[in-house]
């Protein structure tokens, strides 16, 4: 038995690398994104002329049309996708915080999205630690009426194996326990503050919501160990239906062009910043490898859309407009792959929903390495949340993209802050993400058979609760299955 396993492994790793001849075309995407990679240059340009990238704004709409007109400019046959949803915008804010109502200071702080449209609220903090479901239930009764201080990732000294969840999911669970309000503390050290939706359902949420500082929030929580503590949070924002645009560029396919393969990652960005990290460095790569397979006239298979969305920010809108379009069209079982390309940066190797691709990426990955060794052909196989290839990975298709690379010049403690800009990208590493991308792209559309398929409705139950992912859907109320 022993044997003829491993007589298994090895036909199947002859098979992975004997039915894909890709390497002459991998050169030439090397050759050609080194010399001609537009990413670096368009960004720049955009992050200068444009700034943020706000869904339903006058920049978003802005960005929108720059994009598409970057695509045409290359040759590609490219698209906008209207849809129409609610959006939110911030606009006023303030937080005080002292002993009582009578000696309230002013602390710097920022709204999270989908806070109400005005909220003005005075109440005691109680500090919820880490904010998860076991933090509330020790004291259920004592967040009735009071605003919840929550950690945003795990507190330092938690216990081994601490888990966390998205701020949005903290926040529903508050809401559940019955607080009026919540100071989510970030974990950037130099008071940064960043922004994020509040709501696990892209819509309002019932109670206002603010980020502020680690080291505000740290002396917030010592204070609460001697002193109550009172917050006074007003604020003001906008709510409506909004017109947005997703871009997509087609490159139809020779032999199964009703077969696609979605490249995809969010155009848009937050507004407190110009977005450069989250998500330009995804959203331009996804743009210069269209450039790359127009300038090559590479031939594929299966059909190839290169999609930038908008909205990722504020729920997910854009990709699950482009799902509820093909579902609408009847197109949707088309797409055979997903990869989504949200903040992916020098990766050296490929992630993926699906281990059983791990034959195919990593003999395509020993191609690439042949090319530069400074891709390390690593291998991730698992399913996360909270980006665009999760409507997609609900349908069960299966997702994908970059994996094992780092984000430039320190830029993680940036993530959906205001000082998300464009200095702290990378040139070369962003060539590295399209190059690479680019070979995983042509080699998906044009193998001869993709070794998985769309999960069915019991196969992908199975597959999410294998993946530790009904609790946060179940909050999200996206989990469909009894």
């Amino acid at each position: 038995m022993k044997y003829l396993f491993t007589l298994a492994l090895i036909s199947t790793a002859l098979f992975a690398n004997a039915q894909d001849q890709f390497g002459n075309v991998f050169s030439k995407i090397n050759a050609d994104v080194l010399q001609n990679s537009k990413a670096y240059q368009t960004l720049k340009f955009e992050t200068e002329t444009i700034g943020h990238r706000l869904t339903g704004s006058a920049n978003g709409e802005k960005a929108e049309q720059y994009a598409y007109d970057l695509l045409k400019s290359y040759g590609c046959d490219v698209k906008f996708q209207p849809f129409e949803v609610e959006s939110w915008a911030r606009k006023s804010i303030s937080v005080e915080i002292g002993a009582n109502q009578s000696s309230l200071v002013k602390m710097k702080a920022v709204t999270l999205a989908h806070s109400p449209v005005n909220a003005d609220i005075t109440g005691e903090i109680v500090d919820a630690g880490n904010g998860m479901e076991a933090d509330f239930q020790e004291q259920p009764g004592k967040f009735k009426s009071k605003i919840a201080l929550i950690y945003l990732g795990v507190l330092p000294g938690s216990p081994a194996g601490t888990k966390s969840l998205h701020r949005s999911e903290k926040t529903a669970i508050a809401i559940k326990y019955g607080a009026i309000g919540v100071i989510i503390i970030n974990t950037v050290k130099d008071g940064v503050l960043l922004t994020g939706t509040a709501s696990v359902t892209g819509k309002l949420i019932s109670i206002p919501a603010v980020c502020i500082g680690l080291e505000d929030g740290m002396a917030l929580k010592e204070k609460l160990k001697t002193q109550a503590q009172t917050a006074h949070i007003a604020m003001t924002n906008f709510s409506g239906l909004i017109k947005a645009r997703n871009v997509i560029a087609t490159f139809k396919g020779l032999e199964l062009p009703q077969d696609k393969i979605v490249v995809g990652g969010h155009l848009d960005s937050w507004d407190l910043a110009t977005g450069a990290i989250d998500n330009g460095i995804g959203s331009f790569a996804i743009m210069d490898m269209a450039r790359t397979f127009k300038h090559l006239k590479l031939k594929t298979k299966r059909t190839v859309e290169f999609v930038l969305f908008m909205g990722e920010e504020q729920g997910l809108l854009g990709s699950k407009a482009y799902i509820e379009q093909a579902t609408k069209d009847k197109t949707l079982n088309q797409v055979k792959f997903m990869l989504n390309y949200d903040m992916t940066n020098d990766p050296k190797g490929f992630s993926t929903s699906r281990a059983e691709m791990k034959d195919l990426f990593t003999a395509w990955g020993d191609d690439i390495v042949k090319i530069d060794t400074g891709f390390k052909n690593l291998f991730n196989a698992g399913a996360g949340l909270h980006s665009d290839h999760q409507p997609f990975m609900l349908e069960g298709i299966p997702t994908g993209g970059g994996f094992g690379g780092k984000l430039p010049n320190n830029s993680g403690p940036f993530y959906h802050s205001d000082g998300d800009s464009f200095k702290l990208v990378d040139e070369q590493e962003l060539k590295n993400t399209v190059r690479y991308s680019a070979m995983l792209t042509y080699a998906l559309a044009n193998t001869p058979k993709i070794p998985v398929g769309v999960q069915g409705e019991e196969e992908l139950k199975a597959f999410l609760e294998s993946q530790h992912l009904k609790e946060p859907l179940t909050i999200a109320g996206e989990w469909r299955w009894k």
